[in-house]
């Protein structure tokens, strides 16, 4: 038996509790990984609640762990016994202290890289790589707006961005975060509890708009994201965390040809290349300074319903790990 976080329950951070589990032993095709760390990330929050339907209830919530491969299954080659091995995406249950997972779907960590900071740059950077390299194709001169750019994803996205040449504007909540976007290469940061987004983004770009939003927030800056965009600008919503926006008429990306997606991460690592092509890139980056990464909360895994109160009421900056 091992400990791990279940829910048997949708709602607030009090369904996650603190369990016994059996987990059994790999098959073939399978590994056994005793967990070192695990990410914290909204979509953990948004199957809690059941925003987005998890295959099962009771289940173990979790989308990205770094841990030590203890057995392999029948005939496995290519990952052994000893490999400090990292995964996002699917399989959800990385709220444990040991989990199986399918071989293909794990990545090998780099000596040159903690498992802490594996454990907190493996979903969000992953998704900043797709975001800025494949969703919309980032280039030197791009003008670009990322919401919540204190947080995980976007501190990241931050950073990449302005190593790419573009011209950053983030928003943030607080005048702390605000402080934080600017190092993170913000070159303007809009406190948009003071002032308003739409208005400051016309100012600062003249006028003339963005080339692209990337907006995880959702319900608040939905509306506010596309009348920031210049004509044919790219509307990427990647997350909700103030809620689902309103349904939008087609017609409403008429007036100025924008074009308007809702990525998944797990589209754009779908095959084993496209995974390891992307997990190598964002460690690359970590290696050579381009991300610095910002482990700025750790908690006790059994802590995990303190931590999603704390990462719910944005008292929680960068990344946010939970230790087994």
């Amino acid at each position: 038996m091992v400990k791990a976080i279940r829910v048997h329950e949708l709602g607030g951070p009090e369904v996650l509790k603190w369990e016994d589990v059996e987990i059994g032993d790999p098959n073939e095709g399978e590994i056994r990984v005793k967990i070192k760390a695990i990410g914290l990330n909204f979509i953990d929050v948004y199957f809690r609640t059941g925003v987005y339907k998890a295959p099962t209830l009771p289940f173990t919530p979790g989308m990205e762990g770094v841990g030590v491969v203890t057995a392999v299954g029948p005939g496995l080659t290519g990952t052994q016994v000893g490999d400090l091995v990292a995964y996002a995406g699917d399989p959800m249950g990385s709220y444990t202290e040991e989990q199986i997972l399918p071989a293909n779907k794990v990545v090998p960590v780099p000596a040159s890289i903690d498992p802490i900071v594996a454990a907190s740059i493996m979903l969000k950077g992953m998704t900043a790589r797709f975001l800025l390299r494949r969703c919309f194709r980032v280039e030197p001169g791009h003008t670009i707006l990322v919401h919540a750019a204190a947080g995980g994803v976007g501190s990241l996205l931050s950073q990449w961005a302005n190593s790419l040449g573009a011209t950053v504007i983030g928003t943030v909540s607080t005048k702390e975060k605000a402080a934080q976007a600017k190092d993170d290469g913000c070159h303007d940061v809009i406190i948009y509890k003071e002032e308003d987004f739409v208005a400051r983004v016309n100012e600062i770009t003249s006028g003339n708009g963005v080339d692209v939003v990337y907006d995880s927030v959702g319900k608040d800056t939905f509306q506010g994201s596309l009348a920031c965009l210049k004509s044919r600008g790219y509307m990427v919503s990647f997350g909700q965390s103030s809620g689902t926006p309103d349904p939008l008429p087609l017609s409403a990306l008429a007036v100025k040809s924008l074009f308007l997606t809702r990525p998944s991460l797990m589209q754009y690592t779908a095959t084993r290349e496209e995974l390891l092509e992307t997990a190598g890139d964002v460690f690359s980056n970590v290696r050579d300074g381009v991300l610095r990464v910002r482990v700025n909360h750790t908690y006790p895994l059994s802590q995990a319903a303190q931590a999603h109160a704390d990462l719910e009421s944005r008292k929680t900056t960068g990344s946010v790990v939970l230790i087994p």
